[in-house]
């Protein structure tokens, strides 16, 4: 061990032979021999009867657009047993691997491993001079997405050359956030036209013989795609706007309707358990001689008070007696505020899941700890975000809850309490900051790839 490096259950790597530049590959003490996602593979053989490989990798988890096409020299056939028990001969090649400043050859099969995790797999074989530590990730350096990008620059532009150019529009209402800058970076590298709109700088005109949106003075023609991300404080003109698009023949995504689901909170609740997801006990009223009931309906204090309408933890009190409940309660209603009254999951501590789905998908999550101060978890309010691994149960509660609102991209947050997991809230523009960062994966890249799906899906 002492003349080991040690690298982690992750960890970037090369494989300069083929023109893998970088590709994020699990480690596994587990598994004999290394393997590679590899697709449209096909064999050539040479005048002295050498058999060559020809396969395509996309090397970046989730982007179908960044095609690498490799040739190598095929050293045998053999039967290996896969991670779910079946037993298949696979083509085996021999090719070098970059990792820590070394290089050495490895033998690497040729898998389908487009449905797991992680594109590639390093086995006991390859990775015996190295000293594995199972408990952390990325020891010997994570890479950006946008280094990733910059490293693979030349091939993607060269992928889209006969590529349909989507005009995409993002309406919003700050091109300087995080989850802004990264979808326009995506859709931008993919090699897409996209325009931000401000939310507050539109028109619309209604008239008899067509539908028309205009921006900052110019009518908007010709788009394919509106991605709608604009604050909650806009949320009836954005839906409106939304809605113009529908009737003009533009794809929204989300719809009007269910970016409108998701932002009344009540609405939210009711719709998901009539359709059977499980959520924490609430209660409303529009009466203040209703309080002291209401209070009794979710169990008591200490429980939260929500806003109708709010993200990111806004508009979100947390109250310890029956006296500040009410309180609350009547100074709410006295600005004539709708507020609705939940029980408080003590034994959550603090945390919840975000889960990320995308078309019926859920591609990413995490967990996030709130500040010890403070029993909000949301990261822009100085919450903390963690690896998770969800169960069974909160898989399927994202999924239906992200469709029951008519979601195709929603960020779910989930809590585990004594009753079991419960969802709390969707969300109908989840960041992507928190949960690249903490996954390492490409969130803004797998919309591109999904909107570029579903259009060619709508086209047929």
């Amino acid at each position: 061990m002492l003349n080991k490096i040690i690298v982690g259950c992750e960890e970037w790597c090369s494989l300069p032979d083929i023109g893998i530049m970088a590709i994020k590959a699990k480690i596994d003490s587990g598994a004999l021999t290394s393997s590679i996602n590899a697709h449209n593979i096909s064999v050539e053989i040479d005048n002295d009867g050498t058999e060559y490989a020809h396969f395509d990798i996309n090397p970046i988890q989730y982007n179908q657009s960044l095609k690498i096409k490799c040739r190598s020299q095929i050293i045998c056939r053999r039967i290996i047993k896969s991670s779910n028990g079946i037993s298949e001969k696979r083509i085996i090649i021999l090719v070098n691997v970059s990792m820590a400043g070394k290089k050495w050859p490895i033998e690497l099969s040729l898998a389908n491993r487009s449905n797991m995790e992680y594109r590639m797999l390093l086995g006991r074989e390859a990775m015996e001079k190295f000293f594995i530590d199972m408990s952390r990730k990325f020891i010997l350096g994570n890479i950006s997405i946008k280094k990733i990008h910059r490293m693979y620059k030349s091939k993607i532009n060269h992928n889209l050359n006969n590529k349909k150019k989507l005009k995409v529009i993002l309406l919003a209402s700050n091109p300087h956030l995080y989850s802004n800058k990264r979808i326009i970076e995506a859709f931008k590298i993919r090699g897409h036209n996209i325009l931000f709109v401000d939310v507050s700088k539109c028109y619309i005109k209604i008239c008899s013989d067509g539908m028309y949106v205009f921006y900052n003075g110019d009518q908007l023609n010709n788009v394919d795609i509106v991605i709608p991300r604009f604050r909650p404080s806009v949320t009836f003109f954005g839906c409106s706007l939304l809605r113009q698009f529908n009737a003009m023949g533009v794809y929204c995504l989300n719809s009007d309707e269910a970016v409108a689901n998701a932002r009344n909170k009540l609405k939210a609740l009711q719709i998901l358990a009539k359709k059977g997801v499980k959520i924490p006990v609430s209660a409303f009223a529009n009466s203040p001689l209703d309080t002291q009931h209401l209070i009794d309906i979710v169990d008591g204090t200490p429980l939260i008070l929500k806003l109708l309408e709010g993200t990111q933890g806004k508009g979100v009190v947390l109250i310890d007696t029956h006296k500040s409940a009410k309180s609350v309660m009547d100074a709410f209603k006295s600005i004539k505020a709708s507020v609705i009254l939940q029980r408080f999951v003590k034994e959550a501590n603090g945390e919840d899941i975000r889960c990320f789905v995308i078309g019926g998908k859920i591609v990413a999550s995490m967990k996030r700890q709130a500040n010890i101060d403070d029993f909000r978890s949301n990261l822009h309010l100085g919450g903390k975000a963690l690896s998770v691994k969800l169960t069974k149960d909160e898989i399927s509660m994202a999924k239906l809850a992200s469709k029951s609102l008519g979601m195709q991209i929603s960020g779910v947050d989930i809590v585990r309490s004594k009753n079991g997991s419960q969802v709390i809230e969707v969300n109908s523009s989840p960041g992507l900051e928190g949960i690249e960062k903490i996954t390492g994966l490409d969130i803004a890249g797998m919309i591109v790839d999904y909107v570029e799906k579903d259009i060619a899906y709508r086209a047929k």
